[in-house]
């Protein structure tokens, strides 16, 4: 049916795999403008990726993703090794090492999406940002990797004296991998107009961090962060510093991939104490569960002590509003209760408002409460009772 048409750009969209009509398509590597080819079988990739190795002078956006986890990788004659006007890549579950090399010529990237990205393609975080320093227009950029075995050689140490790329255009960064690989990417960049970043870490048994907070001071949006909101999954935790009012406001999200809650709440408060130095600009903090299917949140059938709450608690010292869910609330209450004498403003000295979401009638819950607002009450920083119904 081709022949019938006028040479008109081609838009692929292949949602199943790669089937004749695809390929046949792709041999008119001059006139396809975009291409999306998702659930890729190895198979399927590779009868795409051996129709790409000519150049694509049109190509605008590209989106290839495979589906059963044992995708070949992609060697530096793809696309002729040259993407000029390409502006959208997303590769997902794809191993591509030579992409460096394909990125120098596209000066026009504006997202870069590369996810659940395969040892085999690992690529060092000094040849990522270098191989990124041209994209001058590059808007959003997400690299997430399939397994905590991408990591930096331990051996090698950045010079804290060289220059850093700056990134001009990018508002929006999104990681998911090890702290060392963050930590050595952002020692190298600088991000002026960022406002959005989601980062995932793997569960560590060390989360060494020190450049993020660096990284964060060097925008200054980061610095006015005003909420945070604390929520506990089943499969992470996670950790959302937010502007409360403003349309274009900032975010940052923080999560850690680990299952129990005792693993959670102790890798939280470390990463808290390390890497978190905007806690100190929030004055509102919410605390939620969302835990259906795994392990249940009972107080009492856990290793947890009141001292780990307190210690997630305590970096949050301009805090004036705490909001806990029915989840959460049992376990907070306790620990509360427990801070006594001159203790009692040790932790959330601000405080000046508790709101208790969907409460429902618990003598601990009452008692823990109770005896905390009167102990505050008693040394001159009263706290008020709210509650709230969300359901």
């Amino acid at each position: 049916m081709q022949d019938i048409w006028p040479e008109l750009p081609i838009v692929i969209d292949g949602l199943d795999g790669a089937n004749n009509d695809i390929i046949a398509a792709l041999e008119l590597n001059d006139r396809v403008s975009r291409i999306t080819c998702l659930n890729l079988s190895s198979v399927g990739l590779e009868r795409v990726v051996a129709v790409m190795q000519d150049p694509f002078p049109t190509l605008t956006d590209l989106s290839l993703w495979s589906s059963d986890g044992t995708a070949p990788v992609i060697s530096d004659s793809f696309l002729g090794g040259s993407a000029p006007r390409l502006r959208y890549l997303g590769l997902d579950s794809i191993p591509f090492p030579a992409l460096p090399k394909l990125l120098s010529s596209a000066t026009d990237l504006v997202d870069l999406h590369l996810e659940h990205l395969p040892h085999s393609g690992y690529i060092s975080p000094s040849a990522m940002a270098t191989c990124l320093a041209p994209l001058t227009k590059l808007e959003s950029r997400v690299l997430e990797f399939q397994s905590p075995q991408s990591r930096p050689d331990n051996t090698s140490q950045l010079s804290p004296l060289q220059t850093r790329i700056i990134f001009p255009a990018l508002t929006h960064l999104a990681f998911r991998g090890v702290t060392e690989y963050l930590e050595d990417l952002v020692t190298q960049i600088d991000t002026p107009l960022l406002k959005d970043i989601s980062i995932t870490f793997f569960n560590q048994l060390v989360f060494d961090i020190s450049q993020l907070p660096q990284f964060l001071r060097r925008t200054e949006t980061f610095t006015i962060l005003d909420q945070a909101r604390v929520s506990f999954y089943e499969q992470f935790i996670n950790v959302e510093l937010f502007q409360r009012t403003g349309a274009n406001s900032t975010r940052l999200e923080l999560s850690i991939s680990c299952r129990t809650l005792e693993t959670q709440l102790s890798s939280l408060v470390e990463v808290c104490n390390s890497a978190l130095s905007t806690l100190s600009t929030l004055e509102r903090l919410s605390l939620r569960a969302y835990i259906y299917h795994g392990p249940a949140l009972v107080p009492g059938q856990d290793n947890i002590e009141n001292t780990q709450w307190l210690e997630l608690l305590r970096p949050f010292i301009n805090v004036k509003d705490l909001q806990l869910s029915k989840k959460v609330a049992p376990f907070v209450a306790p620990a509360l209760q427990e801070l006594t004498g001159e203790r009692v403003t040790e932790v959330l000295p601000a405080l000046q408002n508790l709101f208790l979401d969907d409460f429902k009638a618990s003598r601990p819950i009452e008692e823990g409460i109770g005896q905390f607002v009167a102990r505050r009450q008693l040394s001159g920083h009263p706290v008020a009772i709210h509650y709230v119904e969300t359901e």
